[in-house]
């Protein structure tokens, strides 16, 4: 049985930085992608971040959705079993419950995609 779980949330200031960290528990056979969504109240899920599983970190590809580039990174570290979102010059628009995802192969940034969620971490910026 597949489990993840996600640690990092808090309450920060705007301009603030947050690492989130999941790990995963059980085993996965094969390459899988790593994401991270998040989701404010009364909004849809949306893809923030993903990284691929190339077994070179620096040939692993990486993307963002628009709002986040330039200020989040995601990484992993595969002996770890563990995903991590560096999130800086947060903002009060990234405030949402954020979860880390787990998808076969290569994926994007569609909810659809993944097939293991965790219970999600609380990131809340305020002004």
């Amino acid at each position: 049985q597949v489990q993840l779980v996600e640690s990092g949330g808090n309450s920060v200031q705007a301009g603030g930085s947050l690492r989130l960290s999941c790990v995963r528990f059980g085993d996965i056979y094969g390459p899988t992608s790593m994401a991270w969504f998040r989701q404010a109240p009364g909004k849809e899920r949306e893809g923030v971040a993903r990284i691929q599983p190339d077994q070179q970190p620096d040939l692993r590809s990486t993307d963002y959705a628009d709002s986040v580039k330039g200020r989040f990174t995601i990484s992993r570290d595969d002996a770890e079993n563990t995903v991590y979102l560096q999130m800086d010059n947060l903002k009060p628009e990234d405030t949402a419950m954020y979860y880390c995802a787990v998808g076969f192969g290569r994926r994007g940034l569609r909810k659809d995609e993944y097939t293991y969620w965790g219970q999600g971490t609380q990131v809340t910026v305020s002004s």
